[in-house]
């Protein structure tokens, strides 16, 4: 990484790295593009619906733009968990009712844009997977074979918490061994953009960044220590982007 004349560190939390690559994803060019002339599809996920609110301007309950999700087992929680809002489908950027994010995908064409998170990520290899549980691949398989074939791009919004060691397509081919007895849900590796804290960063400050630590307590389990290096303006610009989400409250709350 080329050496600059400022640097400084930052820790965000899961849901402060949420609204970050969520603020990011919304001035990536690729999805401005689309909102101009084009097709964005936001599939449910958790990261997703802090993307819905930041291309709509509206607060949402966001436990309820979600399908399948990740909870400690023995720990029960009062946040419902519901797949209860309708998916955000903007067409030349006015929202297309009534309309799927996996039906707008045979309206795709070059240029539209498929947003979809991860489970798991090599960043170092550029891989990223989601965790499949469902008889014919959910989501994904019902959307990923056409908007590749029709040149979209399929975003994938994925948090550095999320990163895992080992080559993810090595895991895929161990879960389904087919000489192998197994239960759970399969590991799918994607093709597609990956848009993680340091893609926002980019983004938003046109600032180089790098994970440098991660975990926590007393709130920060899961949290990213960020390092950034760039010009003193583009470090100062992104203390004020930090600032601005440093507080989000977590999920559900």
């Amino acid at each position: 990484m080329p050496q600059s004349n400022h640097q400084k560190s930052f820790v965000l939390t899961v849901a402060e790295s949420k609204r970050l690559i969520a603020r990011g994803v919304a001035q990536c060019p690729i999805v401005k593009r689309a909102l101009q002339s084009g097709i964005v599809a936001v599939a449910k996920g958790s990261t997703n619906g802090y993307i819905v609110e930041e291309l709509t301007g509206e607060r949402i309950n966001k436990p309820h733009y979600c399908t399948g999700t990740t909870r400690p087992k023995k720990c029960k929680s009062d946040v419902s968990i519901a797949s209860k809002l309708p998916d955000l489908v903007l067409r030349d950027g006015k929202r297309w009712e009534g309309v799927s994010a996996t039906d707008a995908v045979g309206q795709m064409k070059a240029g539209d844009v498929f947003i979809k998170g991860a489970n798991a990520l090599n960043y170092e290899r550029r891989q990223a997977a989601i965790l499949v549980g469902h008889p014919t691949g959910g989501t994904v398989g019902a959307a990923i074979g056409t908007v590749l074939a029709r040149r979209a791009t399929f975003l994938i919004p994925v948090g550095l918490e999320k990163s895992i060691p080992g080559d993810l397509h090595e895991l895929h081919r161990r879960l389904t061994d087919s000489g192998a007895e197994g239960s759970g849900p399969t590991l799918w590796p994607v093709d597609g953009e990956i848009f993680t804290e340091i893609e926002a960063l980019s983004v938003l400050c046109g600032i180089q960044a790098q994970p440098i630590g991660a975990g926590g307590i007393c709130g920060a389990e899961g949290a990213v220590w960020i390092s950034v290096w760039g010009t003193e303006e583009q470090v100062q610009k992104t203390e004020a982007v930090i600032d601005s989400i440093q507080g989000e409250p977590p999920f559900g709350q």
